[in-house]
Formats: C-alpha cells, sequence, structure tokens
C-alpha cells in the first residue's frame, strides 16, 4: 500500500519529504531537521500470539511492562524482521508507517505523540517521510492511546 496514495483517497492534507538513507528514526529526524518528539517510529510487536504496532516519539523507547497492560496481555516482545517483512510485504523492513489498520494490526499510540499537532513517520522507504497532523493520523487509524513508552 502507498502511504501517500491511502492519504489522497482519505483527502488528508500531508507533506511528502525525501533524504539521504537513513534507518533510525534518530537519525532521520535530523536529516529531516524534524523534533525527535514529532519523529514517529512503528515498532512491530508480538503480544502473546498476536501482532501489534506500537507507535511514539523517536525520543522514546518501549516499555514492554506498560505496552503489555495497555494492550490487556501477558508478554509483549520485539517483533524479529522475518515477521517484519510477512506482514509489510509492499515496504522495507524497518520502515513500516504507522498505519496498522491498513496491515490488520491493532496499533497503539504513545500518549506523549498524541500531545503534537504534526507528525512525521517513514513512508515505506528508508529515503521517504511524510509530515501530516495527528488528527488526521487518529482520525484514520483510531489507535488505542496509552502510555508505554519511556524517554531515552
Amino acid at each position: 500500500m502507498d502511504i501517500a496514495s491511502y492519504l489522497k483517497k482519505q483527502k488528508v492534507k500531508f507533506k511528502r519529504m525525501k533524504h539521504e538513507e537513513r534507518y533510525t528514526s534518530q537519525e532521520i529526524a535530523a536529516a529531516q531537521h524534524v523534533p525527535g518528539r514529532e519523529m514517529v517510529k512503528a515498532v512491530l510487536v508480538k503480544a502473546d500470539k498476536a501482532f501489534a504496532l506500537a507507535v511514539l516519539p523517536a525520543i522514546y523507547k518501549v516499555n514492554f511492562k506498560q505496552l503489555a497492560k495497555v494492550l490487556g496481555v501477558k508478554k509483549v516482545k520485539l517483533a524479529d524482521e522475518k515477521d517484519m517483512a510477512a506482514l509489510f510485504p509492499d515496504v522495507e523492513v524497518g520502515a513500516e508507517p504507522p498505519f496498522g489498520n491498513l496491515y490488520e494490526l491493532q496499533t497503539v499510540v504513545d500518549e506523549h505523540l498524541a500531545e503534537d499537532e504534526d507528525i512525521v513517520f517513514q513512508a515505506g522507504t528508508h529515503k521517504d517521510t511524510i509530515r501530516m497532523k495527528y488528527a488526521d493520523y487518529e482520525r484514520l487509524v483510531q489507535p488505542t492511546v496509552g502510555q508505554f513508552g519511556e524517554h531515552i
């Protein structure tokens, strides 16, 4: 799924941006001159026996115990690259956009992300990002919002 095409179809205003190839959300934030709190990282996790997408600002890391509480499961662990490739066949591994709804994944957003007006996220490659309003993102994805991020 081309995320830009999806956003156009949904009549959402966004800005597509390019940068040199980068692999971490902090590197991308620096390349795009975006505050780390606005740069989104999407983390694929295995919650008990199902997969979920945890979405949080680049300057936070996942607290897995807190995330388990938010998801209402016993155990949460990081998914591996093989799982990412299988669940997101149309994007580069590690460049998954934060739209779990498009991949039939429960999506949970850290409450700190909801504090910003704009968010920036990878658009399926290690060179493309999209900036859009958080309110539009929330309307489209309808994520569960909870506290599971720890400031790095």
